[in-house]
Parts: structure tokens; sequence; C-alpha cells
């Protein structure tokens, strides 16, 4: 019968060298601090121009648009220059290139302002172009004020169609 009760030899465990082994791979150097601020600035940039070049060729559509149209002085206009507008002492002399032109939104607030230009003269009628800039998009309908001649409202689709019109006179 053998006795189960006691423990089998162990190997003996070599003892440990005074100095570790060489690694494979070199120890890491420290980048100098001019290294790490001239790298940082470069991938800085590259992230920043990467982010740029995506939106900018973005094909999302623009948040505003350019409402259109023309405004017509039926009476009393008269040639001004190279234009034309309403006669002094008409009631209409306020109306003229470079007469202001403003837009509003639904809720009354003022989202665009403009101005009258190109006035021509024909049987009696100034015609004048309308081109407000950057109206922003997403109202239910906008109103068109000349001067302070009172409002007229148009639906959002006829804004941003080009289609606005209106007359005084």
């Amino acid at each position: 019968m053998t006795n189960t009760n006691t423990t089998p030899e162990q190997p003996a465990v070599p003892p440990l060298p005074e100095q570790p082994p060489a690694s494979p791979v070199p120890a890491k150097k420290k980048l100098s601090p001019l290294t790490a601020g001239i790298l940082g600035l470069v991938l800085g940039a590259g992230i920043v121009g990467g982010a740029w070049a995506i939106t900018a060729n973005s094909s999302s559509e623009p948040d505003t648009f350019t409402l259109e149209g023309t405004f017509a002085l039926m009476e009393d206009a008269v040639d001004i220059g190279d234009s034309c507008g309403g006669r002094y002492d008409s009631g209409y002399d306020d109306i003229q290139e470079g007469t202001s032109v403003t837009v509003y939104g639904a809720a009354g607030d003022v989202v665009a302002t403009g101005h009258l230009t190109n006035g021509e003269k024909a049987l009696g009628t100034c015609t004048f172009d309308v081109a407000v800039e950057d109206v922003p998009k997403g109202e239910k309908f906008y109103k068109v004020e000349v001067a302070h001649r009172g409002t007229v409202q148009v639906s959002a689709e006829e804004a941003e169609n080009g289609e606005f019109a209106a007359s005084l006179g």
C-alpha cells in the first residue's frame, strides 16, 4: 500500500536573473514639445479642412431664397434720370429706385429687406424690379411692403418661385 498523504517532490525553481532580458521591441522615445506641437497643428488642420470640404460639397438646399417680382406705379410716374418714379407733388414721390422693400414672416416679424431697382417707364407706368435676398424659407406666407404703403400677402410657393407682383395708384 502506498501513502497518499505525502506531497510529491516539487522541481526546483531556477533563480531569477539579476537583469531582465533585453526586449525585442526598442523603448519608445518621447516627442519633444516642438514636434508634438507641430504634429498637433497638422492633425488639427487636417480635421478642420476635411470637415470644411465635406460641408462645402454637401448638396443640401439653402435655407433662404431671393424673393423676386415687380412693383408698378400706375399713375403720376415721371422720368428721373435713367429711371422713373413718382412725380414730386403727387403723393407718390417716395416711390423710385432705392425705395425700401420689407418682407415680413407669417408672425409679422421682419425677415428680410431690400429695395426697388431698374425702374422703367412705359405708357405712364413706372415698373420696378424687386429682388430681396436672404429671405428665410419655412413660413406659411409672406407679406411684402414697399415704402410705407401697406403689405401684400403672397404664399410661400409664390414667394419662392419669384411670382411677387404689386401695384400702386
